[in-house]
């Protein structure tokens, strides 16, 4: 079973000094710090699966902290950028925020307002990923139904009863009913409403609509 890994602040910064003393506010606070002199360096140690942000100069040498967030967004790394500059000119920071950055921080920073941006970063950052796994799981849950069982799925997620579902699949409504048990167990789900919440996740139904045209966009079946 693969661990949760702890959380990591990225910071940037050609700035020694700077860079120094940014990795140490954040270890005071108990948060881990990375330390990288050039954009480059921080590109090629950037792991997209671990939660983490980015604290990132905006001039710097070789590849500046524009260039770098443009980067993140080439390789679908999607990482909060927070970033921390002496040099706040308005289309730098228009251009940042057009680009994705969470927040701009003029140097010299207020300590605790950058600890918040990077908490709030790190919170939000956690979040998607926890998502984007249960999203993962529901769907390797999804594939592993066969093409019967994804045809029972959909009309009872819908809301038809047994006899309606026995009827539109040319089955018994006992046959239905050993489907429906199957379907059940396979999504590790204990009630009907806990399978309804599954398949609007999925968008294999809208939750206002469940009969609606959605429903055009459930998984094709073949023949059991």
């Amino acid at each position: 079973m693969s661990q949760v890994q702890e959380q990591v602040v990225y910071v940037v910064d050609d700035d020694q000094g700077m860079l120094d003393s940014t990795v140490w506010l954040l270890e005071s606070v108990g948060l881990k710090a990375l330390p990288f002199t050039n954009g480059r360096a921080f590109l090629d140690a950037c792991d997209p699966a671990r939660p983490a942000c980015v604290l990132l100069d905006v001039r710097m040498p070789g590849m500046g902290g524009l260039n770098v967030q443009e980067e993140l967004r080439a390789r679908g790394l999607d990482l909060p950028v927070i970033f921390v500059s002496g040099h706040a000119d308005v289309p730098i920071v228009v251009r940042a925020f057009k680009s994705g950055a969470c927040d701009f921080i003029e140097k010299p920073c207020n300590e605790q307002l950058l600890l918040d941006s990077v908490q709030q970063a790190l919170r939000r950052q956690s979040e998607r990923l926890a998502r984007q796994a249960g999203t993962a799981a529901l769907r390797a849950r999804l594939d592993s139904l066969t093409p019967r069982e994804r045809d029972v799925l959909l009309p009872l997620v819908q809301g038809y009863t047994s006899r309606e579902i026995a009827e539109q699949l040319a089955i018994s409504v006992k046959t239905v009913e050993l489907y429906r048990a199957r379907v059940m167990k396979r999504m590790q789900a204990e009630r009907l409403s806990d399978l309804v919440g599954m398949a609007c996740v999925a968008g294999l139904i809208d939750p206002l609509d469940p009969r609606g045209t959605q429903s055009a966009q459930a998984p094709q079946t073949q023949p059991a």
